[in-house]
């Protein structure tokens, strides 16, 4: 016989102060086989005070105790219907004897109650306890790190490895000398079962003490002993109890009241009264079959015409998408033809009008689109060309390099910026970038690598231009001043009232747009020199030809002054659309102003005659800027492509 305690795995003599134990035998001792049996502390109140004392090891040992036969493991285990817990099998409600073939595992056992696991949870902190001893003191923390415990989820795994524990059938099981824990009694039920399976045989064994159903007052019998004991049971009830008879006797007395039983004269006609009961039961049984298909075939028909029902309705949605489809194609072509229509009441009224010249109209001189450039992931909302070199800044917060050359593939994808790009221009070999994240990039046009970064501003850089060595960016209220050559802040020109949404750059001036406001400043001196005032909102953009200053407006018109005199001569109409943008372009029948608007148009003026020549509708979006080189126009989009007219 030897005895022995583990504390961390390592044997050592001795007793745990808390009481709780485990010892094990070696060999059999009066009948007894090697065992574990479960024992718990007497006072109810030890269970929460194991709750807050805790350990420190990363996995608590079971302590001993010693005894001559059995081994004793501090455990109670107690039964749960729940479905998910027929695994751990362990609920709060109803105390059971658990008496473990073999010792668990010290890994399984909680670090709180000292106990093997019931119902497992994994808490916060990734460690698992037993449910009840995490619920039962809101206040308590982890033994191992000291946070909080908040139930995760149930530790299922942990939960089989318990259920396929082998313990004793709890019928086989009696109580030890010390009144405190259970072990195996040879003269009752050997069987031996695993946690999961223990109700399917415990339900049904034969050793469960039972009461004798004719006489209370008989002594508790085992399951196994009932059919002999009904044999000599003094208090035997009559065959016909159940039609209400309610004679009750010894043995001797049932015979002779059998003889004068009522129910005995009847128990044929009871019989076949039970026969055709049964009969008729058999026949319900058969027209609730019998209903119940009738409604699966009713639900199945319910199902089929709501498929029939949702089908519908898909086809009536694409009809009506097609039709809505339909409508939008027609109020396009019906737009288009008004706007045809305003611009030849136009052309007539300037013809008819004496105060202007007319040019002869040439065929020749219409535009048409050459081609799309595809590729952005968002709108295009700047444009700039350099030599073969087409540069685009989208709303993807990158920019596209595209060879109007050669090929008119995109050669090179500059990414940089964390925001939309909303403007782009160059300056020698340099191409500056200008974004929604406030700030500027500079890239070297030889080989599309960026050579720095400047934190420009504190709002959106809305608008760049560049000339005589020197770069102007446009934001809130304030356009800033940079050398080309350093990068480095030379000046802020101040005193705008609103966005900076326009700027043009020519040899001697700057021409700023803001709200109804053009400002045209010296290059030598940075001083205002002119404020030229508009109507129709905000100033969007702005176009200098030889002879005229044009600017487009919020309010859909073209406002153009003589560059000379600074006097305001015509507003063009005709966009139904903020006019985002505007180029010049110089042809064989003189000098040409494309304006791009967001009603997804662009029209093509003449600075002869003032008048609107064409209309060019091919994007599906709002056209949001401009660029111009050898003979052709670039237009970008909302639509996220740029398209070539020549």
């Amino acid at each position: 016989m030897a005895s022995f305690e583990l504390f961390d795995g390592d044997a050592i003599p001795g007793r745990r102060p808390d009481n709780n134990y485990v010892e094990t035998t070696f060999g059999t001792i009066n009948g007894l086989s090697p065992v574990t049996t479960v024992n718990s502390p007497a006072e109810s109140d030890k269970y929460d005070s194991a709750i807050t004392r805790g350990t420190s090891g990363g996995v608590s040992s079971p302590s001993f105790q010693g005894t001559d036969n059995m081994l004793v493991v501090p455990h109670q285990h107690k039964r749960t219907n729940s479905n998910v817990s027929r695994i751990s099998a362990l609920s709060a409600e109803e105390e059971e004897i658990t008496v473990f073939v073999e010792p668990p595992n010290k890994k399984l056992y909680c670090k709180l109650c000292q106990k093997v696991f019931k119902e497992p949870v994994i808490v916060s902190c990734g460690h698992t306890y037993c449910q009840r001893c995490v619920t039962a003191n809101p206040e308590a923390t982890c033994p191992v790190d000291g946070k909080s415990l908040d139930i995760i989820v149930s530790n299922i795994t942990l939960s089989e490895q318990i259920g396929d524990l082998f313990i004793h059938c709890k019928y086989g099981c009696s109580l030890s000398m010390d009144g405190q824990s259970y072990v195996v009694d040879s003269s009752k039920c050997p069987v031996q079962c695993r946690i999961t399976n223990r109700s399917e045989h415990e339900d049904n064994c034969d050793f469960m003490a039972m009461e004798c159903p004719n006489n209370s007052g008989c002594p508790a019998i085992l399951k196994k002993d009932l059919e002999d004991h009904l044999k000599t049971c003094n208090r035997a009830r009559c065959p016909h109890n159940r039609f209400g008879c309610e004679f009750m006797g010894v043995h001797d007395e049932l015979d002779e009241h059998l003889k004068i039983c009522k129910f005995e004269g009847m128990k044929e006609y009871i019989h076949r009264t039970e026969e055709k009961m049964s009969d008729m039961q058999y026949s319900l049984n058969q027209k609730d079959q019998e209903v119940g298909f009738l409604r699966s075939m009713l639900g199945k028909l319910a199902e089929r015409l709501e498929n029939m029902e949702k089908q519908t309705e898909d086809r009536v949605e694409r009809l009506e998408h097609r039709l809505g489809d339909v409508v939008e194609e027609l109020v396009s072509v019906k737009r288009e033809s008004t706007v045809m229509q305003d611009d030849l009441e136009q052309v007539k009224n300037v013809l008819s009008s004496r105060s202007l010249p007319y040019a002869p109209y040439d065929p020749l001189q219409m535009f048409k689109c050459r081609g799309t450039f595809v590729g952005h992931q968002g709108p295009v909302w700047c444009l700039c060309v350099n030599n073969d070199f087409l540069f685009s800044g989208s709303s993807d917060k990158t920019i596209k390099v595209w060879d109007t050359g050669n090929n008119y593939k995109c050669l090179k994808t500059l990414e940089g910026h964390s925001g939309i790009v909303l403007a782009i221009c160059t300056y020698g070999n340099k191409l500056y970038s200008g974004s929604q994240d406030s700030s500027i990039i500079v890239w070297n046009i030889d080989n599309f690598e960026q050579v720095c970064v400047i934190d420009a501003h504190c709002n959106p850089v809305c608008t760049l231009a560049s000339t005589k060595s020197l770069l102007f960016s446009g934001s809130l209220k304030v356009i800033k001043v940079w050398d080309v050559h350093t990068n480095e802040l030379k000046q802020e020109l101040t005193g705008l009232n609103h966005w900076v949404r326009a700027l043009v750059a020519t040899q001697n001036h700057l021409y700023s747009g803001s709200y109804q406001t053009i400002r045209i400043w010296d290059l030598e001196t940075l001083e205002c020199l002119q404020m030229l005032e508009t109507s129709g909102g905000s100033v969007y953009s702005i176009a200098i030809t030889n002879y005229h200053i044009l600017c487009g407006t919020y309010e859909n018109v073209i406002h153009v002054w003589e560059l000379e005199s600074k006097n305001q001569i015509v507003t063009l109409k005709g966009h139904t659309g903020t006019v985002y943008a505007l180029a010049e372009l110089q042809t064989s029948s003189g000098t040409k102003i494309f304006s791009a608007s967001y009603d997804r148009s662009l029209r093509v003026w003449s600075m002869d005659n003032m008048i609107c020549t064409q209309t060019l509708l091919r994007h599906q979006g709002s056209v949001a800027c401009l660029a111009q080189s050898r003979g052709r126009i670039f237009s970008g989009a909302v639509d996220s492509t740029v398209k070539v007219w020549q």
